[in-house]
């Protein structure tokens, strides 16, 4: 979750540091601060509150010039988010400072030994242990990577470490565990971070680093060495994106910029997946097509959005394949002793890559002799890395907390590895196949004009912005919408908003229904699901006898369900399976506006955090 920078160079280490943290705040911002390697020693600044607090100290008491130096946002675990709270934090005699994502599950027996044996802890995080024992551990062998190789040993628990010694002034070391960590590197100068989002405008060259791995930066060069001492094996990679990317390039937000980034987006990910004569071809997918023949079973782990991309995905796997899908919140999925063999295909879905709770899923699934395929967003990132085979979208990066432009990029990914499945299985000829590809090639288009039509939608959102409550009704794959509207909600507007299967209205839901509640349904196409449009129709009709104010997003040259709209939202006819890409995006719209007219961060929601890697 939290944000973390460290660099080895030429320039201003607070200057790359606090650039990078600005890239980084979405992943964490309850609190904030730097340590510089400066003079003999460690200077430090950390403020609670978002980054700016922390400009602000930094201008009234301006740090000594460095050019070594780490930094971190903070998403909050153990202890408020306080000033005392906040990373870095130091030893005793401030000559360690660390910066830490994650969770030490031993912190407390770690603590209680450390107070024994003198060590004061002023704070209530976790992060502090591991301060003292760095400095504990130096004082024995004066090599940094050594005294963290000697302290990992010790941890339990998922984690990012980052630290500098004053001793040691041109150097930083790192380590990971369960929780990302990237090398950037460049010409006389090394860059640690969450994400490759942090030093991007410096380099665009990368090293990941692998499960249970201390890195050392110095400016000559990086070494890594797996926790026991041993050299540990490196991928490069180079990031095909650049800083202008991560920018908000004149939009109010980044989500803003983000859903109007949808339709490149979703061509982006179809772009080399399909070859001239229309059918698949998934190079990245490294499952022999022998063994996805063999599978009789397919299980979805994701969590939040990506939870609703994988109930979408079921219907479009069982149609196209026929094999039986069950989709699984990956925060449940090993608690609850799930059953899975070699036969079982496991769709693992994260957009950062690094979802703890989707990641223990995937382990579990591997122990168990499953196949692993990630779909995911960020390449070089822990999921991926873990699965058998991974299908990468291309959303570029996605700063926002609430996700768009990678929910929309994950249905087509999913949409892809269900017709791959299909073509390679013979269960869908080459003919239908390439028909869903024409489909979907032109979806980039529907998306784009669904935005060019999304006026009278703010306008709505702004009206309904005193409301408290606003429920969601959808049928077949328009469930899963209706969920993600209702969520998207939440997460922006801190509203009470739910979403239902339309047909379980009259089993409890309508008890709900009230004088001018505003009711949003998802309506099937009248032409591939007649019987349930004719179904969803009754449901509207039913609430708005009761008072309610619909809103209803149907397709163009629906006219049954206009007498029943108090306010009718028109997307492009598209067929049945595939509409949520286009349903989807007057939802994400309505959130954003709504919440900015609630005077709402829709960047930064509260509470919330960008990549959760603690579960």
């Amino acid at each position: 979750m939290c944000g973390i920078v460290g660099y080895v160079g030429p320039q201003s280490a607070l200057d790359v540091v606090m650039a990078g943290l600005k890239r980084l705040e979405y992943r964490g911002y309850d609190s904030a601060g730097v340590a510089v390697l400066a003079d003999g020693g460690l200077a430090t600044a950390k403020r609670a509150g978002k980054l700016v607090n922390l400009d602000k100290e930094l201008s009234e008491h301006p740090l000594p010039a460095a050019v070594t130096g780490i930094g971190h946002t903070r998403w909050a675990t153990h202890g408020g988010p306080t000033d005392a709270n906040a990373h870095p934090h130091l030893d005793n005699a401030g000559r360690v400072a660390v910066v830490h994502n994650g969770i030490i599950e031993n912190f407390a027996p770690l603590r209680a030994e450390l107070a024994e044996r003198g060590h004061e802890l002023p704070s209530e995080t976790d992060t502090e242990v591991v301060a003292h024992l760095l400095a504990e551990e130096y004082s024995g062998s004066a090599d940094l990577a050594e005294a963290m190789r000697r302290v990992c040993g010790r941890l339990e628990g998922a984690f990012t470490l980052v630290a500098v010694h004053a001793d040691a002034p041109d150097v930083v070391v790192g380590a990971r565990r369960n929780s990302p960590l990237v090398v950037g590197v460049g010409e006389g100068e090394y860059f640690l971070a969450s994400d490759v989002a942090a030093f991007i405008a410096h380099t665009r060259d990368a090293v990941e680093l692998g499960q249970d791995q201390v890195v050392e930066l110095r400016r000559d060069g990086v070494t890594v060495t797996a926790f026991d001492g041993t050299p540990a094996d490196v991928r490069s990679y180079h990031v095909d994106w650049d800083a202008s990317a991560a920018e908000k390039a004149g939009y109010a937000s980044f989500m803003l910029k983000e859903i109007a980034e949808q339709p490149k987006a979703v061509a982006d990910t179809l772009l080399g997946r399909i070859d001239g004569s229309g059918t698949l071809s998934l190079d990245e997918l490294r499952i022999p097509p022998g063994v996805l023949r063999e599978v009789d079973k397919v299980v979805v782990v994701a969590c939040g959005t990506a939870f609703h991309a994988g109930l979408i995905a079921k219907y479009a796997i069982e149609h196209w394949t026929r094999i039986p899908c069950e989709v699984e919140l990956a925060s449940e999925f090993r608690y609850r002793d799930p059953i899975l063999d070699q036969q079982t295909l496991v769709v693992a879905i994260s957009q950062s890559g690094e979802t703890m709770d989707t990641l223990m899923a995937l382990r579990h699934a591997r122990e168990q002799g499953a196949r692993v395929l990630a779909i995911c967003n960020t390449n070089g990132s822990t999921i991926p890395r873990e699965s058998d085979a991974v299908l990468y979208t291309h959303a570029g990066p996605e700063v926002a907390v609430a996700s768009t432009k990678a929910f929309l990029t994950q249905l087509v990914a999913c949409y892809l590895v269900a017709l791959y499945l299909g073509q390679v299985r013979g269960t869908k000829y080459g003919d239908e196949i390439s028909d869903v590809v024409r489909d979907l090639s032109g979806i980039s288009g529907a998306v784009e004009r669904v935005l060019g039509t999304m006026d009278p939608v703010r306008e709505l959102a702004r009206s309904l912005a005193h409301k408290n409550t606003v429920l969601f009704l959808g049928r077949h794959v328009g469930h899963p919408v209706a969920l993600e509207g209702a969520l998207k909600l939440k997460e922006l507007a801190y509203m009470h908003a739910e979403g239902f299967a339309a047909g379980e209205l009259k089993h409890g839901p309508i008890a709900l229904i009230e004088e001018d509640l505003p009711v949003v349904v998802v309506v099937p196409s009248p032409r591939g699901r007649s019987v349930l449009h004719d179904k969803i129709v009754s449901n509207i009709q039913e609430i708005r006898a009761r008072g309610a104010r619909t809103i209803v997003i149907a397709e163009e040259g629906d006219d049954a369900v206009a007498p029943y709209a108090d306010h009718l939202v028109r997307v492009p006819a598209t067929p049945t399976l595939l509409q949520p890409l286009v349903a989807t995006v007057p939802l994400q719209v309505f959130a954003c506006e709504l919440a900015t007219a609630r005077g709402n961060e829709v960047d930064q929601p509260r509470n919330l955090a960008k990549s959760v890697t603690v579960e």
